[in-house]
């Protein structure tokens, strides 16, 4: 499964690799991109929509559900 994530609240490559790190933290992640320039995260594996989220959320910046797939 693929979800993409719209991300806000990201201005540098440090939040990319933060909001990376956050995504791939959470259980049922295989592999995480996320675009700075386009605001978006994309998300494979199994992990839940609310999980992947918080785990944004808790980082600092703001997460939603763009597409699911």
């Amino acid at each position: 499964m693929t979800t993409e994530l719209n991300i806000s609240g990201m201005s540098c490559g440090h939040c990319v690799k933060a909001v990376e790190k956050a995504l791939g933290d959470v259980p049922g992640v295989q592999g995480v991109r996320v675009d700075l320039e386009g605001g978006k995260a994309t998300v494979q594996g199994d992990a839940g929509t609310q999980a992947l989220i918080t785990a944004v959320t808790e980082e600092g910046y703001g997460a939603a559900v763009a597409n699911q797939r």
